[in-house]
């Protein structure tokens, strides 16, 4: 894997007034290390840096401290759109009022230019390790992200999670395709903007999501609303936890007349977090047990934890096992699980 496959990236901004930092803590410290020429970083996210950082110098906006709470200039998130090779730029600032950070959001439209996908402010207060604050300002530009996987669009609004090395998460969706007959009915958990769920289509007869967080659930919103008539009409998503999705799936199906109904789905995907499966969602998928199961894991602890649960009762079967260097230069690897339903 060569250098500069990371299109997206979370910058801390820390130091003075005129000498800013913007990088990476210190491991176990809030000590920031200035990366101007990071060789991992599209050559995008570089300029975006090295522009943000002249702005900041030149409108005097202050730089966080986290351990007085003062200072204004938190974070920046820089987001890099395949098709244009335009950024989207968040500036994560410690207040409420954008007008601290104006003439500074203005000098950073000014600078970037035809680079510039679009600008936000991102106004966090909080004293924590919390990254971005609830409530985004539009600053200028498209409303999302656009990313296409081999199938649907896909729209990441600013505040929505998303993979920062996109060659490798197609490669992912590619193997997750593969392995979702024609025609099957799926119910994908921890679904995010829909990256596996949209893209799977047109190729199963329905797709029930299942998410949490408000802003995926915004940016799957997008792109359902880009599909056509009879695209969407497969579509059904649950917000809410993984846990709990189960009884809305079934309560959908119910609405729906059965097109939407997750809980008989033939083939079932989870891309949890870290953390691994909800309890509860093991507990289900280990009594009622789908035809298959496509497990996405970006922890192999939380992978080994989980599958021995779910195949400890020999309703469930390992049976294939994938690793993708979606992180490289690092120990961690994202591994793809795929369980079957034990013959009776």
């Amino acid at each position: 894997m060569g250098g500069g496959f990371r299109l997206r990236a979370r910058l801390a901004i820390r130091g003075h007034v005129g000498s800013p930092k913007l990088g990476l803590f210190e491991l176990d410290s809030h000590r920031v290390v200035h990366i101007p020429n990071c060789r991992v970083h599209h050559p995008l996210i570089n300029r975006v840096a090295s522009v943000v950082r002249r702005a900041l110098v030149e409108t005097k906006l202050t730089c966080y401290s986290d351990r007085a709470h003062l200072g204004l200039a938190r974070y920046l998130q820089v987001v890099v759109e395949r098709s244009t090779e335009t950024a989207q730029v968040v500036l994560v600032v410690n207040s409420a009022d954008v007008a601290p950070a104006a003439a500074c959001l203005d000098l950073i439209v000014q600078r970037l230019g035809s680079d510039l996908h679009s600008l936000w402010f991102n106004g966090n207060c909080t004293r924590s390790n919390i990254i971005l604050g609830a409530d985004f300002v539009h600053w200028c530009g498209p409303r999302s992200v656009v990313e296409r996987f081999g199938g649907s669009a896909v729209h990441y609004p600013p505040g929505a999670f998303g993979q920062s090395n996109l060659g490798i998460a197609e490669k992912i969706i590619d193997f997750l395709r593969a392995r979702t007959p024609p025609g099957a009915s799926v119910m994908e958990y921890y679904a995010g903007v829909g990256a596996i769920g949209l893209s799977l289509l047109p190729g199963p007869a329905r797709v029930t999501m299942n998410e949490v967080s408000p802003q995926s659930l915004h940016g799957l919103e997008l792109g359902i609303a880009q599909l056509d008539a009879v695209e969407r009409e497969k579509i059904t998503v649950l917000p809410g936890e993984a846990g709990a999705a189960q009884a809305g799936a079934e309560q959908a199906g119910a609405a729906k007349a059965g097109l939407a109904d997750g809980a008989d789905a033939q083939v079932v995907i989870a891309d949890p977090p870290r953390k691994g499966l909800d309890p509860a969602l093991t507990q289900r998928l280990c009594s009622q047990p789908p035809e298959r199961f496509l497990y996405v894991s970006c922890s192999l602890d939380s992978l080994c934890r989980d599958a021995a649960q779910l195949t400890a009762g020999g309703k469930l079967r390992l049976v294939e096992l994938a690793a993708f260097n979606l992180l490289p230069y690092t120990e961690h690897v994202e591994t793809v699980a795929r369980f079957e339903r034990a013959s009776c």
